[in-house]
């Protein structure tokens, strides 16, 4: 592809130092610059343990090397001095991402590609007025990107072709997996899905068709396990002798009647979250939470592995 292996970081949050890891174990330079020192400061610390876990699961064949290779910048310039893409990682904020958005594309060297890690906000609320705009777009990764690969790409209406092109190629070379998002949406791919999912959950067991637990076990013992190497159209492709066709021959119709009358958007309000957590319990303290985060990623770094020795990676 000919591009200089330089990306900019921008945020040493844990979506900002997921990327530098990525880019720096495919062999990138990652310069890393958040306005918060203090984010700095742990960033190297926190880069070095996160490859170091990666290695040990067979993750990341040097992180020693890898981690060399990601710097910390102190000013915004100094990160994007020969960077040819940028990964931002600032607040979910429109007004946020738009001013921060202008001096990127001030800076910036003219090819350099200006992509946003914003989860909601579509790339034409804060790019529309930049002179550089056609090189700008989300890349919507999933936390915790260095252990799950999809990474969604989603331009304005003004984003180049060929911007969608070099990031898809750039996210496939580092070892991610990209998709493209054709036109803009609320949400973008995963997030309507796994909100579709969501409400139906909701609804089941508001509605006290089935417990938290065990819709739970429904999807992680179930679903999921089919899911972690097959989508959906896949899934029910074999699930009828006749394929896709079949499969909506023969089940369209209890589908239709679901699809009739979705969930309501009350599901998600105060009262019958209320009658969800009586059920789940108690909301664990920062410390569980960040306990039961790490041993989510230990399962998520041994299934990686998994797959990747498969083939299925």
């Amino acid at each position: 592809m000919g591009e200089a292996r330089k990306v900019a970081i921008v945020g040493a949050g844990l979506i900002g130092r997921s990327w530098a890891m990525i880019f720096a174990r495919a062999g990138w330079q990652a310069a890393l610059h958040d306005p918060d020192p203090a984010a700095l400061d742990a960033a190297p610390r926190l880069c070095a343990e996160g490859l170091a876990e990666l290695a040990r699961h067979g993750l990341c064949p040097a992180p020693e090397a890898a981690a060399s290779r990601i710097s910390m910048a102190g000013s915004l310039t100094e990160a994007l001095s020969g960077a040819t893409f940028v990964q931002e990682n600032g607040p979910e904020d429109a007004a946020t991402k738009r001013a921060i958005f202008a001096e990127l594309d001030f800076l910036a060297a003219p090819d350099c590609i200006l992509a946003s890690s914003t989860s909601a906000i579509p790339a034409s609320v804060f790019t529309e007025g930049l002179a550089g705009r056609a090189r700008c777009l989300v890349a919507h990764p999933v936390n915790p990107p260095h252990l799950v690969p999809v990474v969604e790409l989603c331009g304005a209406p003004w984003t180049a072709p060929a911007t969608i092109d070099r990031a898809r190629a750039i996210f496939a070379s580092i070892g991610q997996a990209p998709i493209t998002v054709k036109r803009e949406i609320e949400g973008f791919i995963l997030n309507r899905l796994q909100g579709a999912l969501l409400a139906e959950a909701f609804r089941l067991v508001q509605e006290g068709y089935v417990s938290p637990q065990d819709l739970d076990t429904t999807v992680a013992e179930g679903l999921g396990l089919r899911w972690s190497f097959l989508g959906p159209f896949a899934t029910i492709e074999l699930n009828a002798p006749g394929g896709i066709p079949d499969y909506c021959a023969r089940y369209g119709p209890f589908y239709g009647r679901i699809a009739a009358a979705p969930p309501s958007p009350e599901v998600f309000g105060a009262a019958g979250l209320g009658r969800i957590m009586e059920q789940w319990g108690a909301t664990p303290d920062r410390s569980e939470i960040a306990s039961r985060s790490a041993r989510r990623d230990a399962r998520l770094a041994a299934l990686a592995a998994h797959k990747k020795e498969s083939g299925e990676a």
